[in-house]
């Protein structure tokens, strides 16, 4: 089993293939597995200070995975009229409650009638 000393870069791990992202995966809980095993039977220092670097690197392979994932079904849902609610803008909820500018500019009968019907007096100043 091939031991990773040093903690993983996410800029190595973003041009990876996802089989591959799985095995690396794979592999680090495999290590983490044998580090706790040394934990609990009384290990040396250095293994268990290796276990947080361990840790670390399962954290950064699962975001690198989650965020290709995410990117491939946002370009998925690029041109589609419904996207799911994971991939819709966050901002907060009442920009999201908010008419849409078409929405806004729309006006009623009653007062495209009365502004159409009395129209805006323009008083002149004389100088």
């Amino acid at each position: 089993m091939a031991s990773t000393s040093n903690k993983t870069k996410v800029s190595e791990l973003k041009g990876k293939k996802p089989e591959e992202l799985t095995a690396k995966l794979n592999e680090l809980k495999k290590e983490l597995s044998s580090l706790r095993v040394a934990q609990v039977s009384g290990g040396n220092a250095s293994k268990l200070a290796k276990i947080n670097v361990v840790r670390k690197s399962i954290a950064r392979v699962n975001t690198v995975v989650n965020q290709t994932r995410k990117a491939q079904l946002r370009k998925f849902y690029a041109k589609k009229k419904f996207v799911p609610k994971d991939l819709r803008p966050k901002k907060t909820r009442a920009l999201r409650r908010r008419l849409t500018p078409t929405e806004n500019k729309k006006v009623t009968l009653k007062t495209f009638k009365k502004s159409s019907n009395n129209p805006r007096v323009k008083f002149y100043v004389k100088a």
